[in-house]
């Protein structure tokens, strides 16, 4: 079966293909007639990359309203209209599992903010905009200020019918505008988010919106929201990342010979100065590496698997960490064939030894990609089905770098390669609402509390609290544990008291080549160096928890 991927990359170089026809075909054509053919290939490029950003930008801020309006539905059908301490609870639990919302309030017929489920006082709030947001008129959209903040809020209030009380979510208006663009790096245009008539909701970008210069610009509308979005970008971005073609075009209109030349020389060297060009051909080359974070049982000291973390090593021995190129892989459609490469690969590279010790785990991220289909089951079961890995030996991550828009789907694919034998696990739980959400709805096995609490113990009371109540929260939902980021062997003494049995970060071993890792597997004794400090483990490690897969 092709893979959209595939077809994607055959329509590119179908693209290339056809620019080197277009520039023999030019080659003896008047110096006008070439400036009139790049003048209109800029005008393409700067309106397509426009009107793609408005159309993203209008697809992003209905999902996330409307995750914002299903939840205050929800509440206004349960009653919840006062500050009363049940009341203000719902609250919190609504804020808890519905991403983007940062505070649900309650609002008087006067306007005013009665109460909200943070439970703090209550700053200068002015309303800075209001605008219906549905046809039917029972709902508006406001910019909220916060007293002297210079930052703004997107707030979500229903219109309350008689003489009571509404409810209203906030959220940073950011969210509701694309803060990178679709091959992975910052927004080079700027944006807006209005109303039908104009009332400004929100501004974000790189520079003055109405400074008067040339721009390409687009707008669309909502079709379910009194929204639009309008997005623009300066005509000399475009026209710089095309001058190198504008010079070598005025000397192909000059010589025949030169103009072939020239397009032969110039158009490897945009392919070269492609990053995701680039990337594939580090994929075809075999340069995107595994690399292994060993998962370690902090009551004995001994390894119980690892999660596989992505490298770029170039044909130079240079080391790029994912950092770098991660979001293009992910923005680009890359990750789908990357994730299979890295499988297979790992497969290869250590599947023997996961052989000879099938209580070792093996894990692997995915990304929101991966959940638009049923192809990472398919994929899963085709990989691991004749590998000396079994099934039940994966786990497989839900990563938050991107947001599930579909948890519903998310859901039943998540099903399906659990009834394969695969364990599933939420990375960076903690970090956000979208991590909570995840646990609550996703049905997965195992949480991965995030590096930052990790970081603060010892230091915030607040991270010993919170790490507590993730445990009791995954010991009530039948989940296990993993600690990520751990670096001193008093953040393991604090976790083993919690009851906490698994970790990974560099107080162990730092992500390891395949080599490094295989020597690891093979060493029956605890781990190097910390076994002395781990081989007593504490009463409270020894409480009832299931194993951390």
């Amino acid at each position: 079966m092709i893979s959209l991927h595939e077809v994607a990359v055959a329509f590119r170089r179908r693209k290339e293909f056809l620019a080197v026809l277009i520039g023999i075909a030019l080659a003896g054509v008047p110096m006008g007639a070439f400036h009139l053919w790049l003048n209109y290939f800029i005008e393409q490029q700067g309106q397509d990359e426009v009107t793609t950003g408005a159309r993203r930008s209008v697809a992003m801020a209905d999902a996330r309203l409307a995750r914002m309006i299903d939840s205050l539905a929800d509440l206004a059908q349960r009653g919840i209209d006062s500050c009363r301490p049940a009341h203000l609870e719902a609250l919190r639990q609504a804020n808890f599992s519905t991403m983007p919302i940062k505070e649900l309030s309650i609002i008087d017929p006067a306007g005013d903010t009665l109460c909200t489920d943070l439970g703090i006082p209550l700053s200068i709030r002015k309303v800075l905009a209001s605008q219906p947001l549905t046809a039917e008129g029972d709902i508006a959209i406001e910019v909220i200020g916060l007293g002297d903040r210079r930052e703004s809020m997107v707030r979500v209030r229903r219109i309350a019918s008689g003489e009571g009380n509404a409810l209203a979510a906030m959220a940073p208006t950011e969210l509701f505008v694309p803060q990178i663009t679709f091959q992975g790096g910052p927004m080079r245009s700027d944006a807006t988010l209005s109303t039908r008539d104009g009332v400004l909701l929100v501004k974000n970008g790189v520079g003055q919106h109405d400074d008067g210069s040339d721009r390409f610009a687009a707008t669309v509308q909502s079709e379910r929201y009194n929204l639009k979005a309008t997005v623009s970008l300066l005509r000399e971005q475009i026209l710089a990342a095309y001058s190198r073609l504008h010079a070598v075009g005025t000397v192909i209109s000059g010589v025949m010979a030169l103009a072939i030349i020239g397009f032969a020389l110039i158009l490897p060297a945009r392919r070269r100065g492609d990053p995701v060009t680039e990337i594939e051909r580090a994929l075809m080359a075999g340069e995107l590496v595994p690399y292994f974070q060993p998962v370690v049982d902090i009551t004995t000291g001994r390894l119980r698997g690892a999660e596989v973390l992505i490298r770029w090593r170039k044909a130079d021995g240079s080391l790029v960490l994912p950092g770098a190129f991660l979001p293009l892989l992910e923005s680009s459609g890359l990750i789908m064939d990357v994730t299979r490469a890295l499988m297979r690969r790992v497969c290869d590279e250590v599947g023997a030894a996961y052989a000879r010790h099938p209580h070792l785990k093996i894990s692997f991220n995915l990304a929101a990609a991966h959940f638009a289909d049923d192809a990472i089951v398919q994929d899963v079961r085709e990989i691991f089905e004749d590998t000396p890995i079994s099934l039940n030996q994966v786990v497989l991550e839900v990563t938050e770098r991107q947001p599930l828009e579909n948890l519903a789907e998310a859901h039943r694919i998540i099903a399906a390669l659990q009834e394969l034998g695969v364990s599933f696990a939420i990375d960076d739980v903690g970090a956000g609402h979208s991590g909570l959400s995840y646990m609550l709805k996703l049905g997965v096995d195992i949480i991965k509390i995030d590096k930052m609490f990790i970081d603060a113990i010892g230091t915030d009371r607040n991270s010993a609290t919170i790490i507590e109540t993730l445990v009791d929260l995954a010991r009530n939902l039948r989940m296990d544990i993993i600690a990520e980021g751990v670096e001193s062997f008093e953040q393991v003494v604090f976790l083993r008291e919690l009851g906490i049995r698994a970790a990974q970060g560099y107080v162990f071993a730092p992500a390891l080549p395949a080599s490094s890792f295989l020597q690891l597997i093979e060493a029956t004794d605890p781990m190097p160096q910390a076994a002395d400090r781990l081989a007593a483990p504490s009463a409270a490690a020894n409480r009832e928890s299931r194993t951390a897969a």
